[in-house]
């Protein structure tokens, strides 16, 4: 049950999405924002679980924590001009 926690995350545009018209997000954008973040919250446990060395296992969270941002901000705004860019 805990592995879901990360997904209540997904209630801040639900309410958004319910309450003003400035958050227009789909079923299709509840799903893959799931997926991301369920993806980097299993990412980050299994480095937590299997890394001994603090250092690594920081370097290691960072990192997955850069691709998330990454992904995250071209799905809404498509800085890097993929056929993938929200806008």
């Amino acid at each position: 049950m805990e592995c879901f926690l990360p997904l209540l995350l997904l209630l801040f545009p639900l309410v958004g999405t319910l309450v003003s018209n400035e958050v227009n997000w789909s079923f299709f954008d509840f799903i893959v924002m799931g997926i991301l973040i369920l993806s980097m919250s299993f990412g980050i446990k299994q480095v937590v679980m299997t890394t001994k060395n603090t250092n690594y296992r920081i370097l290691i969270i960072g990192m997955i924590l850069l691709v998330f941002i990454l992904i995250w901000v071209e799905l809404a705004v498509g800085i890097f001009d993929t056929p993938f860019a929200g806008s």
